[in-house]
């Protein structure tokens, strides 16, 4: 077995290795942001732990077999535990996750434990107080079920490890249901919980324009029941308390773990990213400017039936995330863009365009059939060309081969001539670009859109800043752009993230990893971290704007500067500025920031030994 860290191992002197188990809803199965965070560590954690380290999630007939691997155990405590748990009729599956350096993986399947959901649910009132009257929601069972079976695994091992201290780090209070009822039955199970967000914060922020401010006087029981989410919260503040150590990611969420769990984290533990799976070395200039022309060829489409202007003086800004109009910042970004619009009509002899993209996930009854036409037509277009071009080339040739430089009007047929005429008169349109690609169900109570009309940016022909509105998540087969993710943010120029009511945010750093600049802000985890650890990080292409102590008008004030600045630099000094961006990734690489998390597991550790 390879060696864990030295402190674990000084921390230990006199008993066996440790062994590790990550709990968390989300292995094996990507449903949020924490999946980011325990697909990209586990390098890093096989690094530490080797074979000793294992993650725990839930099995989903649906969705695990996707990324999943079953095998049979070959030794070792944990194959002792499934031996032992399958024996009891326990559902266990054991394999490995099909990711970078196949961890071993526990899936325990939540519906085989439905039949005893009373029993579970009577305990956890009897022993913590935490009651389920009046709830019925299938996901709180699965939850709960889960739970159980999670505190029936660990337990187990416990007994198969022997001499071993065992570690067991829980992710979110959809994992954390385990800990209340292991620090009962007192354990030897050095126990981390992290809270990523606060299930009611999330809520409240979504509410409350002066979240922040109120934090100090929130009277979290009431607050909780308003929103009918009583039996979580009290779930999430039991695994809070219950945890001998409890961690959470940044300042800003510290402040509201505080405030609405009740207990200030004992640590904070940064998000990073496996920055070796976005390494390009020198490529990544050039996989821009590839992307970039896929970005072209869509913009071409969408625009130029109904007006046209010049690509290369055009920079591709974007945000993405899940549709919380507020917490991801959504008004503040198309607020700050309207500004920018009319600054930039007071300054003609700038010259530059912005085309404005906002990737989310919306219901939508189908693409707009003008988009799709417009993108239809364009394809004939080029397909029409390229015939031309094959004609004219072989013409030519044999033209020149003779001796002879002919007119190049003949070597075109009128057919080809036709054709390319009447694509050309039946492409143009008098309507203007459409600011959404998509039919939405409520188009007409869409925050977005109704922001958009409000500020009068529909894609006029004089409005330097165009906008995009595009309600589903990029992928290879979207018609439209025809590229995944990955590629879209490599072609553009800026990420725009001023978040509320983020606790890390995960796309600021991705667009970093790829070499893109990026926008934050102070209410996000990953903008406080940058404050306090990377004081050049203007310098390295990450703007942070200052939302928590100023007015919306006053930060949007700042961002629509900061904009403005951005899109007056000249090619080379983008260029310079990307690569600052890249050059500086390397500090959120898990192996960095994994440091971190040995710290929590070495006290964890000590904490129980003590």
């Amino acid at each position: 077995m390879k060696t864990s860290k030295p402190s674990i191992v000084t921390a230990l002197q006199g008993q066996g290795e440790p062994l590790l188990c990550e709990v968390a809803w989300e292995v094996c199965q990507q449903l949020g942001g924490i999946y980011t965070v325990i697909r990209s560590k586990v390098p890093a954690m096989l690094n530490g732990w080797g074979d000793r380290y294992c993650l725990v999630g839930p099995y989903d007939p649906n969705l695990s077999p996707a990324e999943f691997e079953e095998r049979e155990p070959e030794g070792g405590p944990f194959a002792a535990t499934v031996a032992e748990l399958r024996a009891q009729g326990v559902e266990i599956h054991y394999g490995h996750w099909l990711i970078t350096g196949r961890p071993r993986v526990v899936l325990l399947n939540p519906a085989s434990m439905f039949g005893r959901l009373p029993e579970i649910k009577y305990l956890l009132w009897e022993h913590h107080q935490i009651g389920m009257l009046g709830k019925d929601y299938p996901l709180l069972d699965q939850v709960l079920a889960f739970g159980f079976l999670a505190e029936l695994f660990l337990r187990t091992l416990e007994e198969k490890s022997g001499n071993c201290p065992l570690v067991a780090h829980f992710h979110e209070w959809m994992a954390g249901v385990a800990i209340p009822e292991l620090r009962r039955k007192s354990t030897r199970i050095a126990m981390v919980f992290t809270t990523h967000a606060t299930l009611l914060g999330r809520h409240l922020a979504m509410n409350d324009p002066w979240f922040y401010d109120h934090l100090p006087f929130v009277n979290w029981q009431s607050d909780a029941a308003r929103f009918n989410i009583e039996p979580e919260v009290r779930i999430e503040r039991a695994a809070a308390h219950g945890a001998h150590l409890f961690t959470t990611l940044s300042d800003i969420t510290a402040f509201e773990c505080e405030h609405l769990l009740g207990r200030k984290p004992d640590l904070l533990l940064p998000n990073g990213l496996n920055i070796e799976r976005f390494v390009a070395l020198h490529e990544f200039q050039n996989l821009h400017r590839v992307y970039k022309e896929k970005i072209n060829q869509f913009v071409m489409a969408h625009f130029f039936p109904s007006y046209t202007f010049d690509l290369d003086r055009t920079l591709y800004f974007f945000t993405s995330g899940r549709y919380e109009y507020r917490n991801k910042g959504f008004d503040l970004t198309i607020e700050a863009l309207a500004r920018l619009n009319w600054r930039m009509k007071q300054q003609p002899g700038l010259k530059r365009n912005i085309v404005f993209f906002l990737i989310t996930k919306r219901p939508y009854r189908s693409i707009l059939s003008d988009v799709l036409r417009s993108r239809a037509m364009m394809e004939e277009i080029r397909n029409t060309s390229e015939s031309i071009k094959e004609q004219v080339g072989e013409r030519l040739f044999v033209a020149a081969a003779g001796g002879q430089f002919p007119p190049l009007d003949e070597l075109v047929d009128d057919y080809w001539r036709l054709r390319l005429r009447r694509i050309m008169f039946a492409w143009k349109t008098s309507r203007l670009p459409s600011v959404v690609t998509h039919d939405l169900y409520d188009s007409d109570k869409d925050e977005v859109l109704c922001q958009l009309r409000a500020h009068n940016l529909l894609n006029h022909a004089d409005d330097p800043v165009k906008v995009v509105y595009h309600p589903d998540f990029i992928a290879p087969t979207d018609p439209l752009f025809g590229m995944d993710y990955d590629q879209f943010v490599r072609g553009c120029h800026l990420g725009v993230f001023p978040s509320y009511y983020e606790p890390w945010g995960y796309t600021p750093l991705e667009c970093m990893a790829r070499g893109i600049p990026a926008v934050t802000s102070d209410l996000s985890g990953f903008g406080t971290y940058l404050l306090r650890n990377l004081p050049d990080h203007q310098q390295r292409g990450l703007f942070v704007v200052g939302r928590r102590h100023a007015s919306f008008d006053a930060a949007t004030h700042e961002m629509t500067n900061w904009l403005f600045n951005f899109i007056q630099l000249e090619r080379r000094d983008r260029i310079a500025l990307r690569n600052n961006v890249e050059n500086s990734s390397a500090h959120f690489d898990w192996t960095n920031l994994g440091r971190h998390y040995t710290e929590a597991h070495t006290q964890a550790l000590l904490a129980v030994r003590g």
